[in-house]
């Protein structure tokens, strides 16, 4: 018996399997994750439960889940819109960390009222983190250097830089710890209604919405989805794959740069060495998941911040190790890249009996 394997190019990927995916890959990395929680001594469904249900249904964990959210959207779009042009910005992290830190800097410097001091902020933070990932982009753009190194080797640099700051030229006066002063009043994002949501979710909403329009609806948006199907047919088509890299990638770090300073001004309130969420390299299964568009990018956003803020819930509620969001991550990641595999390839496996074992095979020789 002979095991035959045939890989073949799909032509066209099916409509069941492109939107499928996402579900598919998230149920079973859930479902492996079980396994985990088992040899661990805790029942899955319950512990689900608290990490979605609970999370879902109570005034606290709507509230968390949506303040953690902002932030995620706004880095899940940092490494959504290079992936448009097949590009990878690894280095969402660093490129947050700039933002956070030019953020907080306008915030403490800076002398205005809330309307004009916020926008300053952020876009500050924006124009930080597009400047950090400048270099990467030119290095890809003029000479074709691999972006996924560069971006995420800027990314120790960013946090070196980081932690200078806060022990430096940044620190509170005065203060023990390395942190900076404590953003005023006018530096914070508001609530929402006095209902404990950060407007900042307002604002990931409008981006995600101007992405989408962007993507979908502009001559810009069709550039850079050509190349990234066919960057050498886009080329002879007169596209300038140069100008579609260097603007996709500094639009993606001006995107984490200001989910450095919404975090800072929505949740931390200052700057500290340990900041360190971690959202720039969530960005990564954020993005994969909702590479269909815009809006998807949010929900996966969503998705991922139920699970950070629920992990937190059965981390004390049932003692399971925090480490448990990190390894549902993994298994999304790991999930997703076979779906890819399978999205382009079509495998198809035959078995081939060998004559000389088959009973029923005729005897060439005649009979004996």
């Amino acid at each position: 018996m002979q095991l035959n394997l045939e890989l073949d190019t799909r032509e066209e990927v099916p409509a069941w399997m492109a939107y499928g995916t996402p579900v598919f890959t998230v149920l079973a990395a859930l479902a492996v994750s079980s396994v985990a929680l088992l040899a661990l001594e805790v029942n899955p469904l319950a512990a689900y439960e608290v990490m979605f249900v609970q999370t879902l249904t109570t005034e606290f964990g709507l509230t968390e889940t949506i303040a953690k959210a902002v932030p995620l959207t706004f880095a899940g779009l940092a490494v959504y819109l290079p992936l448009k042009a097949q590009l990878w910005n690894i280095g969402a992290e660093g490129q947050l960390f700039l933002g956070a830190i030019a953020g907080t800097w306008i915030g403490l410097n800076v002398s205005l009222p809330m309307v004009a001091l916020l926008p300053l902020m952020f876009a500050g933070a924006a124009v930080a983190g597009a400047l950090w990932i400048a270099i990467p982009a030119w290095l890809r753009a003029r000479w074709g250097i691999n972006e996924i190194i560069t971006t995420l080797l800027f990314t120790f640099v960013a946090t070196d830089l980081k932690n200078y700051v806060v022990r430096g030229p940044m620190q509170a006066p005065g203060a023990n710890f390395p942190q900076t002063a404590q953003l005023p009043a006018a530096g914070r994002l508001p609530e929402v209604l006095d209902a404990g949501v950060p407007v900042g979710i307002v604002f990931a909403a409008a981006f995600v919405v101007l992405t989408y329009l962007l993507v979908n609806h502009t001559r810009l948006g069709f550039e850079i989805t050509f190349i990234g199907a066919n960057d050498e047919a886009a080329e002879q088509a007169g596209m300038s794959k140069r100008r579609i890299y260097l603007f996709v990638l500094m639009a993606g770090g001006a995107f984490a740069g200001i989910a450095g300073i919404s975090e800072i001004a929505g949740v931390q309130s200052r700057l500290r060495a340990f900041f360190a969420p971690g959202y720039g390299f969530t960005a990564i299964p954020i993005a994969l998941l909702g590479r269909n568009g815009a809006v998807q990018v949010f929900v996966a956003a969503l998705f991922f911040a139920v699970i950070f803020v629920g992990g937190s819930s059965i981390q004390t509620l049932m003692s399971v190790p925090a480490a448990i969001v990190d390894v549902i991550q993994a298994l999304i990641i790991l999930f997703l890249i076979t779906a890819e595999f399978f999205k382009r390839y079509r495998v198809d496996l035959s078995v081939e009996r060998d004559p000389g074992n088959d009973p029923t095979a005729p005897n060439p020789g005649g009979d004996v």
